[in-house]
């Protein structure tokens, strides 16, 4: 599972190849997809943190590679963290503890892409580097439209909802 939850991540980073914006707000809809992972993995590990592992793959991979700034690690810390909190107040082993504790673990990737917004000119620099001539210039835009972020960061709340019972209606999950 924590390797289709990477896959999750690298979709949502390969994103970007198709406009910078794809990359800065697919944190929004990702969790239609993450959904199925984490309840699948909420079923496998009923006593323990599943949001851990998950995040923690993530976490230990992105450090390795040199992908993990000082925000991606802070953010996934915490989401990480308020998800095991949420799931273990409202009991381990309960659907809706599962459900709850999904809606901060929803917003992971966003862990990932804030360093657009808190290193601004190490991202452009990185941006002038690796991709396409004339990219950095199409993020700044994205970066400066803070009012979408915004709105991307409350619309992932209701998505996460939304892709928690497709993924219990899936997977026919009525308890764990």
């Amino acid at each position: 599972m924590a390797v289709a939850y990477l896959a999750t991540f690298i979709l949502g980073a390969a994103s970007g190849a198709i406009h910078p914006a794809c990359y800065a707000y697919i944190g929004a809809l990702l969790p239609l997809l993450t959904a199925f992972i984490y309840l699948y993995t909420c079923t496998l590990l009923q006593r323990f943190g599943a949001a851990t592992v998950l995040n923690g793959f993530i976490l230990v991979l992105f450090l390795i590679a040199g992908e993990a700034d000082v925000a991606f690690v802070v953010g996934i810390v915490l989401l990480t963290a308020l998800a095991v909190i949420i799931r273990k107040a409202k009991s381990n082993d309960t659907l809706k503890s599962v459900r709850w504790s999904f809606v901060p673990f929803a917003y992971s990737f966003f862990a990932y892409t804030i360093h657009w917004w808190t290193d601004t000119e190490g991202s452009l620099a990185a941006a002038v580097e690796e991709m396409p001539e004339g990219y950095d210039q199409l993020m700044l835009p994205v970066i400066d439209n803070i009012p979408v972020l915004v709105g991307m960061m409350l619309l992932t709340f209701p998505v996460a909802l939304l892709a928690m019972r497709l993924a219990e209606k899936a997977l026919k999950k009525r308890d764990i």
